[in-house]
């Protein structure tokens, strides 16, 4: 099936348009937009899901039967339960995406290049960098507290810093770095846009001691995003995420957390960090039940993370990341309850611990924290498009 960055370029160089898919180009298109989709350009054009049209679907009736269905967004289309189920409702639950047509909303004529947003003209990237010998823990929690506060501040559609996509990566002391890195398409004041923001960020704590500008077409920053980031070992690595979606910034408690689990002094779990993604601006604008994307209020995303290339330390980072994410949901659980605070989970982000009544102790069901009060009208959705139950994993819809 196509990629994100297949998609990017065929977009572009056929069109001059965009989606605002997700960050790592090798990623799949099947998958990718029916788990709602959000990417560097979410802040200012919304979700992937936000465009979709139309979807093509292979399904499977209660025969045994298999055959392909067209659902559109249309409010006459008899099938448009199945094109809202895309939007948002996760990958393998309904059938087999076989093809998605996009088009923004309100859009309207023939001509293709008039149905999406324009590409932005170029990109501006940054990187900035604190050195861990420089933070103490003062330094640290006033780091935090005014990147949180940044985001709460700047959470409008209508914020001059909507063009501005931040991922603020909070890594274990033993790296040695504590990095914030993003993407504006503000053209010519991306520069003072980012000075502003890490401005913002430093202030009483200090500035970063390394900073990286660069400008370059879309195209090729969407081919190539910040390949430090994405690079892999030979062989690959295996990773664990835990994701949470906030509506307010993190607590003085939460943050003193953090400050403790990156600190600990433990060799085995090198790959540990947490990684606060800007989130909100256009996302915030639409209404949580006109997709299946419900979470609609938050204004970062967090994870936290782990990686390991030796088995032998599985366990280790897995208990490791386990206990962190839970030391900071400890309050409702130990998982981000939808509420005034926070907004649930991504279901692209899935998490198995969340189903698991050891780890999630708040008596409030998984498929809450991804799909809030969408679920009732997913799992109806589910009936009659997969009755047979065909597509299912651990964490797939139940029919009613």
């Amino acid at each position: 099936g196509a990629t994100v960055g297949e998609t990017f370029r065929a977009l572009f160089e056929t069109w001059g348009g965009v989606i605002p898919l997700g960050e790592y180009p090798e990623i799949g298109m099947g998958g990718h937009v029916v788990g709602g989709a959000f990417g560097f350009l979410c802040r200012e054009l919304g979700l992937a899901a936000d465009y979709l049209y139309a979807v093509e679907v292979v399904t499977v009736d209660a025969g045994g039967q298999a055959s392909s269905v067209v659902a559109t967004r249309e409010t006459s289309d008899p099938h448009r339960d199945l094109w809202w189920a895309h939007t948002g409702g996760g990958g393998g639950n309904f059938g087999v995406v076989t093809r998605y047509w996009f088009r923004s909303p309100g859009a309207s004529g023939e001509d293709p290049a008039r149905l999406l947003p324009p590409a932005p003209q170029s990109i501006t990237t940054f990187k900035a960098e604190w050195s861990w010998g420089d933070i103490d823990q003062p330094s640290f929690l006033r780091l935090l507290r005014n990147h949180g506060t940044w985001c709460e501040r700047n959470n409008g559609a209508d914020s001059p810093y909507a063009s501005l996509w931040t991922l603020f990566e909070l890594h274990r002391k033993q790296f040695g770095k504590i990095i914030i890195r993003g993407v504006s398409t503000a053209g010519a004041a991306a520069e003072r846009q980012v000075d502003d923001h890490l401005a913002a960020l430093g202030e009483g704590a200090g500035a970063p001691q390394a900073k990286e500008l660069a400008r370059m077409s879309w195209l090729e920053f969407a081919l190539n995003p910040f390949p430090d980031l994405f690079a892999l070992p030979p062989g690959g690595v295996s990773v664990k995420v835990k994701d949470a979606l906030l509506k307010k910034p993190l607590t003085d408690r939460q943050m003193g957390v953090a400050y403790d689990y990156l600190t600990r002094n433990d060799h085995d779990v090198m790959g540990g960090m947490l990684g606060l993604a800007t989130y909100g601006g256009r996302i915030n604008t639409v209404a949580p039940d006109a997709t299946a994307s419900a979470q609609r209020d938050a204004i970062l995303d967090l994870a936290c993370n782990t990686g390991w290339l030796d088995p032998r330390v599985e366990a280790k980072n897995l208990t490791w990341v386990r206990a962190f994410y839970r030391d900071l949901f400890v309050e409702s659980g130990g998982v981000p309850v939808p509420g005034e605070t926070y907004d649930g989970a991504l279901i692209n982000h899935p998490d198995a611990d969340l189903a698991d009544s050891r780890l999630n102790t708040s008596g409030v069901a998984w498929h809450t924290l991804y799909y809030k009060a969408s679920y009732p009208w997913l799992q109806r959705i589910k009936a009659r498009w997969d009755p047979r139950n065909v597509f299912r994993h651990a964490l797939s819809i139940r029919a009613e």
